[in-house]
């Protein structure tokens, strides 16, 4: 298939925050989605207010950016008058499409003439459920993350409705995120958002006639591997996949830097012909520095195997943040930062983040730490030093070392 011939797929990114909106647009995302603080799937996600909807949309559009509003939770009946407000609303403040799945959203989609997407939650895996969607007015449907590359191309050639997959994030042991472990344990449905993730965790298994105690093997068989797809970015493009979606509403704003960019790039690089498999390789490395739980391809090939469930609890990425500090000042002119040290140390060659509400995510590396216009090779605790940063950032915004953690 020549590139020419290809539609440039979009990158579709997670915003949970400001701090990640502003991440997601600066690092080069077609798209963000989020949620407000009613019926979407990360109900314990920072969120938006309703309220924020029409700046939200204002600021996404002054950069190209189209806006998707995630209401993809069940809705319960007494709630119908504040889902057709918030369509209403989403409809005036310009949102680009309603992510859904519940058939409550979808009328109301319908009644208000809003363009809607139909979430991963409606576990579409076939051409005949796309069409059925297609017919009630759906503009783009997210596949079932159990459909393979080959499933997907058979599904793209008999539908014309956009289809968007997800390419990085965290998978559900469950079927596309429909659990009910943590409702039966706590209370707190999956699919009302409010999941608290109990699959991830360890467990003992008992017996209960010998009273022996196991500790389930090495691997927590319940909490699969984050998807990785750049390493074959490629075949999805060709696949004619419309947009890809990253998951991470709740993570980190350099997360989000890190994997947008990623993605970007190889996107870019693709179109250009320039996306080698050494290329490939070093993008891995870099999204390794980033909250993961191990790399898996997912269902794109097959069934995963037993390897596709991590080894470890939490975070597997090589390198942590370390709080270090906040800015005091920006200069303009000089493009460089005035830093308090309020914790840890820094010295010539480290990498750091500046993170703020305003400035998302600036990663730079430190080449040179001047005080009162003398030259150091490290700050201790208690210092005010002045940075080279090209970047605009601003007062407030809190800075970080990056370490990288021993193999």
């Amino acid at each position: 298939m020549k590139k020419e011939k290809i539609k440039k797929t979009e990158l579709l990114a997670p915003a949970g925050n400001w701090t990640m909106l502003r991440t997601a647009v600066n690092n080069g995302a077609n798209a963000v989605y989020f949620g407000v603080k009613q019926f979407n799937m990360r109900a314990t996600a920072g969120n938006f207010d309703f309220a924020d909807l029409q700046e939200i949309v204002k600021y996404s559009s002054e950069n190209n950016v189209k806006v998707h509003l995630t209401l993809n939770t069940i809705v319960y009946e007494n709630e119908l008058d504040e889902l057709d407000k918030i369509v209403r609303t989403a409809k005036e403040a310009g949102v680009e499409m309603i992510i859904c799945w519940d058939m409550s959203v979808i009328q109301k989609c319908i009644e208000h003439e809003m363009p809607f997407c139909i979430s991963t939650q409606a576990s579409i895996s076939n051409s005949a459920a796309v069409n059925f969607y297609k017919r009630l007015g759906a503009k783009r449907v997210v596949l079932a993350r159990e459909c393979t590359l080959e499933k997907i191309k058979e599904i793209k050639k008999n539908t014309t409705v956009e289809i968007e997959t997800f390419v990085h994030g965290a998978m559900c042991v469950a079927i596309s995120g429909r659990c009910f472990m943590s409702h039966d344990m706590f209370g707190k449905s999956a699919n009302r958002g409010e999941c608290l993730q109990p699959c991830r965790r360890e467990y003992e298994v008992k017996d209960k006639d010998e009273k022996h105690e196991l500790i389930l093997g090495e691997n927590y068989v319940m909490s699969p591997k984050d998807i990785c797809a750049v390493g074959f970015i490629d075949k999805l493009i060709e696949a004619g996949i419309d947009a890809f979606k990253i998951e991470g509403r709740k993570r980190s704003p350099e997360y989000i830097a890190k994997v947008v960019s990623i993605y970007r790039k190889a996107i870019d690089f693709y179109f250009e012909g320039k996306l080698s498999e050494e290329i490939k390789k070093d993008f891995i490395h870099e999204l390794k520095k980033v909250y993961n739980r191990g790399f898996s391809s997912g269902f794109y090939f097959g069934q995963p195997a037993a390897e596709d469930f991590t080894t470890i609890y939490g975070n597997a990425a090589i390198t942590r943040k370390v709080y270090l500090g906040k800015v005091l000042n920006y200069y303009k002119n000089a493009k460089s930062a005035h830093i308090k040290i309020e914790a840890d140390s820094i010295k010539c060659g480290d990498s750091i983040y500046i993170i703020g509400s305003t400035t998302g995510v600036v990663e730079l590396q430190v080449n040179h730490l001047i005080f009162n216009d003398k030259e150091f090779q490290i700050a201790e605790k208690g210092s005010q030093i002045t940075i080279e940063c090209n970047e605009r950032v601003r007062e407030h915004d809190k800075v970080y070392k990056i370490t990288y953690l021993e193999s």
